[in-house]
């Protein structure tokens, strides 16, 4: 009988806890549209937007050029770019550094031109790759995006 005593307890602490832990484990409820939010939510989302407008006076036409480009996208081609912010955040430093040379290589290519590059810098070695890199790296400060028109 004593042998039985922990488990008995223990199964009984277990049903006590199981509805905290599931309303511990609940997700939170989706927040509101953004008509629904409150001013003071409102303001806590568009701060570091403020900040970042008043800190740079001379990147102000690229922000608002960015966010007319972004408005003007259709819905499935901001999700696609949403998608690849994601995958871009994603990469380890390395792989960065290596998308961003390439970007920068095939930035003006033609899409006939970019697939042969393509195509060769898949068949070269890894070694072949870093050779590459070393010897044309994407400039400092190079966008990662084409800019906008």
């Amino acid at each position: 009988m004593r042998i039985l005593r922990p488990s008995i307890t223990s199964l009984l602490l277990a049903l006590l806890l199981a509805p905290a832990l599931a309303l511990a484990q609940a997700p939170p409820p989706p927040l509101p549209d953004w008509d629904s939010l409150t001013p003071a939510q409102r303001e806590l989302l568009l701060a570091p937007l403020r900040e970042r407008w008043n800190a740079n006076p001379g990147e102000r036409a690229r922000m608002l050029a960015r966010a007319e480009h972004w408005q003007a996208m259709p819905a499935e081609q901001r999700e696609r770019a949403r998608r690849g912010m994601k995958r871009w955040e994603g990469m380890p430093a390395h792989q960065r550094v290596e998308a961003r040379a390439l970007f920068h290589a095939m930035r003006g290519m033609e899409p006939a031109q970019r697939k042969a590059f393509l195509q060769a810098w898949r068949q070269k070695s890894p070694e072949e790759r870093k050779a590459w890199l070393e010897a044309n790296p994407a400039p400092r400060g190079t966008p990662v995006a084409p800019p906008a028109q």
